[in-house]
């Protein structure tokens, strides 16, 4: 297994705005637990969240495994994993991780992601909603209006997942290949419910390991009302949606 593991490469993607307080200490953590490269995707904060990410590139003893793409304004969390999906691909990486910058996802999750991966999944998911998982510093009204979210996804989805909202995932290079990322469509959280029922629809294999969810302590939260309102209304786009358009080509289709 020590053999595999040092044979795979592994990308985590932290998309960024304003995330100041932030990036330094995301970046240090994930990089102490070894075998793991950044990339941060910025898009263009104001508050110079880019310029303390190329300081570290120029001094940090990791310099060649932190990577950084910079977009200029706000466009959104969907279009800024798409872009580094597509870098992790160009760069040959076998395993893409999704992570948010706040410690929101513990660092230390990412070693069992990744291992998910290795063993067989295809998506694997830090669950709040499995046996094991759960919130910390979240009011009772807002894990009221999640756990709502994520039952409504799966009434009309069908996906047997308990978190499809989730936003710590890892994905494994096959699945991203397997598909025209660029029929992605949501830009918003309405994102990673459209991941997991691409994976879902398309016959890959999804696996959810508990995690705890921790509330950002510094920084702003970018949720928004705009956003919850795409995840709900953008299910029922998904749904009407034909699986076959988001394949390259029928040959991609995953064989069992």
């Amino acid at each position: 297994m020590h053999d595999k593991l040092e044979l795979l490469k592994h990308l985590v993607i932290i998309p960024t705005y304003n995330e100041k307080e932030n990036v330094a200490a995301i970046i240090e953590a994930v990089m102490d637990l070894g075998g793991m490269d950044v990339l941060i995707v910025d898009d263009g904060s104001p508050d110079g969240t880019a310029t303390i990410v190329r300081d570290i590139q120029s001094k940090n003893k990791y310099t060649q495994q932190i990577h950084l793409i910079e977009r200029e304004g706000k466009l959104g969390l969907g279009t800024a994993y798409i872009r580094g999906f597509k870098f992790g691909l160009e760069h040959g990486y076998d395993i893409i991780n999704e992570m948010d910058a706040d410690f929101s996802h513990p660092p230390k999750d990412l070693l069992r992601l990744r291992q998910t991966i290795m063993d067989g999944a295809d998506v694997a998911i830090g669950s709040r909603y499995i046996h094991g998982g759960g919130f910390v510093n979240w009011s009772r009204l807002r894990i009221f209006i999640s756990k709502g979210g994520s039952a409504y996804v799966r009434l009309m989805t069908k996906m047997p997942i308990k978190d499809p909202t989730a936003g710590f995932v890892a994905y494994s290079s096959t699945f991203l290949r397997s598909f025209d990322l660029d029929q992605v469509e949501f830009t918003g959280y309405g994102f990673q419910i459209e991941m997991k029922y691409i994976a879902y629809r398309l016959g890959f294999k999804l696996v959810e390991i508990p995690i705890i969810f921790k509330d950002r302590e510094l920084g702003t939260s970018k949720m928004n009302i705009s956003i919850i309102n795409e995840a709900i209304n953008g299910v029922l786009k998904l749904i009407r949606r034909d699986i076959q358009s988001y394949y390259k080509a029928q040959t991609t289709q995953k064989v069992a």
